[in-house]
């Protein structure tokens, strides 16, 4: 499947953290002709295994996104909701919102609400119904929304809500479907529950206990007007070889052997160091003993918003890194 369709493909699945069960079962299926085991934990990663018979290698993804999950119904039938993950309530004001089972609505902040200091609990869902008994059969106290905006290509540019981090998703399975052999042991996970506090790639790098733990994540950029020089990396400009984040420290071993692969095949890369947020990397790198991790980034703007942007150029210089260092013989 061409780049664009898959993320495509997995942005239409329901997958807020927590929630993960519609994304789970479409990588699932996705994965499933190029694995050799397919397994899923106790929290809901989904791990992906292709056998060899070097050290093990851990690639994680995680599949969740942010999202909404309706805390209140008011007598009008107007949702109230909290957040999972990093809901920003400025952002998602008037943005169109689908529920599992199909409903859609709008969020809307309320008229009295300061828009410059708007909070969530100063917002609602309408989803069209005409007071709360309706509501009640369309939606549940418990049930969860994402964004429901549309994915559009813009040159070499996609622009969709949850390329956090379904991008990421689909670097790996582009990678699956091309590594035929490998001298390690690879495992690719789909982390659940990330966007809440990395948990499951704290689980599942538990279970796995790799020697070796690459994260592949979005990561933030300063190439966009008044850049607040979050990040380090810019569109265009390659894939984003992890430095450092909030959450990890990258192990320099791997980074040198990042950087190295990517001189030998001609990959263009840039270094990646984020001052704020972090990635699955955070949790693998300090399970059990210590593992060497490192992390594998698709530079993306507008993180977390309805309409993240990522160049397709640098996802697939990413799945071509990626794959190098699944490839690449390791030490165990």
């Amino acid at each position: 499947m061409e780049l664009f369709e898959l993320i495509k493909t997995l942005n239409a699945a329901h997958g807020p953290s927590g929630d993960e069960g519609g994304i789970r079962e479409v990588i699932a299926q996705l994965a499933a002709p190029f694995a050799d085991e397919v397994t899923t934990d106790t929290l809901g990663n989904l791990i992906v295994r292709k056998r060899g018979e070097g050290p093990r290698v851990m690639f994680a993804a995680h599949m969740d996104s942010i999202g909404f999950i309706v805390t209140h119904m008011e007598k009008e039938g107007f949702l109230r909701v909290g957040r999972l993950g990093g809901i920003s309530p400025k952002e998602a004001a008037y943005t169109p919102v689908r529920f599992k089972n199909g409903v859609r609505g709008v969020v809307v902040p309320e008229e009295k609400a300061d828009f410059g200091k708007l909070k969530l609990d100063e917002c609602y869902l309408d989803i069209g119904a005409k007071d709360e008994e309706t509501a009640k059969t369309m939606v549940q106290v418990g049930d969860t929304a994402v964004y429901d905006s549309p994915i559009f290509q813009t040159g070499t540019s996609a622009v969709s809500p949850y390329l956090d981090n379904r991008i990421s998703c689909a670097v790996l399975l582009k990678v699956l479907e091309q590594v035929k052999q490998s001298p390690n042991d690879l495992y690719f996970v789909f982390t659940a529950q990330e966007e809440v506090g990395i948990r499951g790639g704290r689980t599942a790098a538990w279970g796995v206990d790799p020697a070796y733990g690459i994260a592949i994540d979005v990561t933030d950029v300063d190439d966009t007007p008044g850049s607040e020089k979050s990040g380090t990396v810019g569109l265009g400009k390659g894939a984003a070889i992890k430095v450092m984040d909030s959450s990890v420290i990258c192990h320099p071993e791997v980074v040198c052997k990042l950087e190295e692969l990517a001189r030998e095949q001609g990959i263009p890369t840039q270094r990646d160091i984020l001052r704020a947020g972090g990635t699955d990397a955070g949790a693998i790198h300090i399970t059990r003993t210590g593992v060497k991790t490192g992390g594998i980034s698709v530079p993306c703007r507008y993180i977390h918003t309805p309409v993240e942007m990522a160049d397709l150029t640098d996802t697939q210089h990413c799945v071509q890194l990626t794959a190098a260092f699944a490839q690449c013989k390791l030490e165990g």
